[in-house]
C-alpha cells in the first residue's frame, strides 16, 4: 500500500508577517508593549488624555514607519551585516614585523599579534600605513 507524505513548503524561508521580514516583526512586537508600558505610566501619572493620545498615536506611527523601513532596506540579515561592516576597524597598523617573522609552518601555537599595543585602528598622515617591507 502506498504511503502518502507532506510536503513542507518553505521550511528554510524566513517568517514574513503583512511584509515584515524574520526579526523585524520581534521588534514591532517590543516597539508595542514599550508604547503600551508609556501609555500606562502617563496615564497613571494624571496626564489628560488629549496629550497622552496624540503623543503614544504619534509614536507608534513613527515605530511603524521606521520598522516596515528599515525591513524594505535590509531585508532578513541585511541589518545585522549594516552594524558588523560599520564596527570594523578602517586600517590596522602593525609597528612590528615580529608577529610574521615569528610564525612557522608547523607551529599550532597562537602567535599574539593582537597584544603589546601593536595595533591599532586610526589611519596615518597618507592613509597607508607603515610599510611592512622595512
Amino acid at each position: 500500500m502506498a504511503r502518502v507524505f507532506q510536503i513542507n513548503k518553505g521550511v528554510s524561508r524566513p517568517i514574513v508577517f503583512k511584509g515584515l521580514k524574520a526579526q523585524y516583526i520581534a521588534y514591532l512586537a517590543i516597539g508595542l508593549v514599550l508604547l503600551l508600558i508609556t501609555f500606562a505610566v502617563l496615564y497613571i501619572l494624571g496626564l489628560s488624555l488629549f496629550v497622552v493620545l496624540p503623543v503614544i498615536l504619534g509614536l507608534g506611527t513613527l515605530l511603524f514607519y521606521g520598522v516596515f523601513a528599515l525591513s524594505r532596506r535590509f531585508g532578513q540579515y541585511g541589518l545585522m551585516k549594516y552594524l558588523a561592516k560599520r564596527s570594523l576597524p578602517k586600517v590596522i597598523i602593525f609597528r612590528s614585523r615580529r608577529a610574521f617573522t615569528s610564525l612557522k609552518a608547523g607551529s599550532r601555537r597562537p602567535v599574539g599579534i593582537w597584544s603589546g599595543g601593536g595595533v591599532k585602528s586610526q589611519q596615518r598622515g597618507n592613509g597607508l600605513g607603515k610599510d611592512l617591507r622595512g
